[in-house]
């Protein structure tokens, strides 16, 4: 880089010395290049004078996107006596692995635990078994992608321009560094939960929560994720907007 800063300099001045032409001495404060005491004048517009010869290349636009780390949610709940026993008793946790709807290993686990931790804390026993009835919590996760990953670039770029005036001219040179590293896809991921009573099969309560991380963030490993939709589903349980009843009339 400094090899770079040096190279652009030593061209900059040789080339306003090889073009610039002899000046007529003039006696007094007089500065020659015109004007009277100080005599700047208008040399900031003078490309011999470090004037503008081109304009710099704006650096990338980093601003975050408005969707990363936001929680979407939507909860609904079915209408009917079975309702009543949202959040009692015991509840089993299943999770759909159906092709494409999941993530293996680690991650699966991630998302179990923090939807147990959510309904124990709604109220459910999730320790015991109850063969004869009881609730079922059915969870699956899907994932897509909202912006592709950035693609590789150069870190330096830059845009050459020639000035000319009634004193000679000038070559510039206008450098661009951006050392920032090409951002990872955006992610979506969404975790729907929907509560199911064993006896009737009736669809109680259900729900899903949706949240955009870039992919590999440190910042957001899946526990956190996990942990974050979980508690954003469950929050204010069983809280939800009603299903099953008649549209009102106009």
């Amino acid at each position: 880089m400094k090899t770079l800063k040096a190279a652009i300099l030593a061209t900059g001045i040789t080339g306003a010395l090889l073009v610039a032409p002899a000046l007529e001495a003039r006696p007094g404060w007089g500065s020659p290049w015109g004007g009277g005491y100080g005599g700047w004048g208008n040399s900031w517009d003078d490309p011999l004078m470090g004037g503008p010869v081109g304009s710099p290349i704006s650096s990338r636009n980093r601003t975050q996107d408005s969707r990363e780390g936001r929680v979407e949610v939507s909860r609904f709940v079915a209408q009917g006596p079975e309702a009543g026993q949202l959040g009692k008793g015991i509840v089993a946790v299943q999770s759909d692995s159906g092709e494409g709807q999941w993530v293996p290993g680690a991650e699966r686990a991630a998302y179990e635990a923090a939807i147990v931790e959510a309904l124990v804390g709604a109220g459910y026993d999730t320790q015991h078994k109850d063969d004869k009835g009881g609730q079922v919590a059915e969870l699956k996760i899907s994932r897509q992608v909202l912006t592709p990953a950035e693609e590789k670039r150069s870190p330096v770029s830059g845009t050459a321009a020639m000035g000319v005036s009634n004193r000679g001219s000038a070559y510039g040179l206008a450098v661009n560094v951006d050392l920032t590293k090409p951002r990872t896809a955006l992610i979506g991921t969404r975790l729907d939960t929907r509560i199911v009573d064993k006896t009737s099969g009736k669809v109680l309560w259900e729900g899903y929560a949706t949240i955009a991380t870039r992919e590999g963030d440190d910042k957001w490993p899946d526990y956190r994720i996990a942990g974050k939709l979980a508690s954003a589903l469950f929050d204010g349980f069983p809280k939800a907007d009603p299903v099953g009843l008649e549209a009102p009339q106009g």
